[in-house]
């Protein structure tokens, strides 16, 4: 697991070099157009769901694969496709440019994380694009560091790959859509297979590293009111960890949806200073993957 250990500091100090992405295609976009192919040749006409199933096994082999053959090309390359398909350092960026955004005006703010969900942001005030960042730090982390993690300690470069290329189907064709409902069903139910034990594994990180373990039954039964099989997880446990009230009412593509918030009685007068503790928290639980990673290098 040296590969993996290696791996996490580089994206940790490299991040997404824009120099680099601005002159070769990134592999999340070549995986994107690879789903982008698949969804025009296929979405169409009578069994969708059936070609749905087709599409993602199409793709999860090819995924499966390409790692098994880029990890023959030796640990030099594994390192390398496996920093760059890791997302601490960007993610950090990203959440922490919202609370500079903050700082300087509440349009800014809603500019910044408006990079980073899908909500519509027009109308957000401070607390909302507060609770916004924090959310999207907490289910991004487990998308885009936990659970690339998980499958490559349980199943190599191959196993990063397969999780990759779902992850990304599904932020692209997992929707209830009438165009997507059929068709992505495949993508949607596989994604939140993969996801089920690293979304856990997050939020039992997140409650060690934020001193709420002893609120795991708090936790867990808000997790479950989520619409989300998976996402609930990280964020409840970030919720309790920083003392918060994420989630609640927001609106998408105008209409208004009342979530319930998660951790109810916990501040929503949430600001900058709060997605601070919480890229913080995130630097400290990618610090424990890190060991994990060290550790099981040494018993290698």
């Amino acid at each position: 697991m040296s590969v993996l250990a290696i791996a996490m500091v580089l994206d940790a100090a490299l991040g997404e070099p824009k120099w680099l992405w601005d002159r070769f295609a990134h592999p999340a976009v070549l995986m994107g157009r690879a789903v982008g192919w698949t969804d025009a040749q296929l979405n169409r006409g009578p069994g969708r769901r059936i070609k749905g199933v087709v599409a993602m096994l199409a793709l999860g082999l090819s995924a499966v694969l390409l790692g098994a053959l880029l990890t023959s090309l030796g640990p030099v390359v594994e390192v390398i496709v496996v920093a760059i398909l890791l997302a601490q350092r960007s993610l950090v960026d990203h959440v922490r440019a919202v609370a500079d955004g903050l700082r300087l005006s509440v349009a800014e703010g809603r500019r910044a994380v408006a990079m980073i969900v899908g909500r519509d942001t027009t109308g957000m005030d401070r607390a909302a694009v507060s609770r916004a960042a924090i959310e999207s730090a907490a289910e991004n982390f487990s998308d885009g560091v936990v659970a690339p993690v998980f499958w490559y300690i349980l199943a190599g470069l191959p196993g990063l790959l397969l999780y990759k290329m779902t992850n990304t189907a599904d932020s692209m064709i997992g929707y209830r859509t009438p165009r997507h409902a059929a068709f992505g069903w495949a993508a949607a139910r596989f994604d939140d297979l993969l996801n089920l034990i690293p979304a856990r594994a997050t939020a039992a990180l997140f409650a060690l590293v934020l001193g709420v373990t002893g609120q795991r039954a708090a936790i867990t039964a808000e997790a479950g009111q989520h619409r989300s099989p998976n996402a609930g997880w990280p964020e409840a446990a970030m919720a309790r960890g920083l003392g918060v009230a994420l989630s609640g009412p927001r609106a998408y593509e105008g209409e208004m949806r009342d979530y319930p918030f998660v951790n109810p009685k916990g501040c929503r007068d949430t600001g900058a200073d709060d997605i601070e503790r919480a890229t913080g928290a995130l630097w400290r639980t990618w610090a424990v993957l890190l060991g994990v990673a060290l550790v099981l290098a040494a018993l290698d």
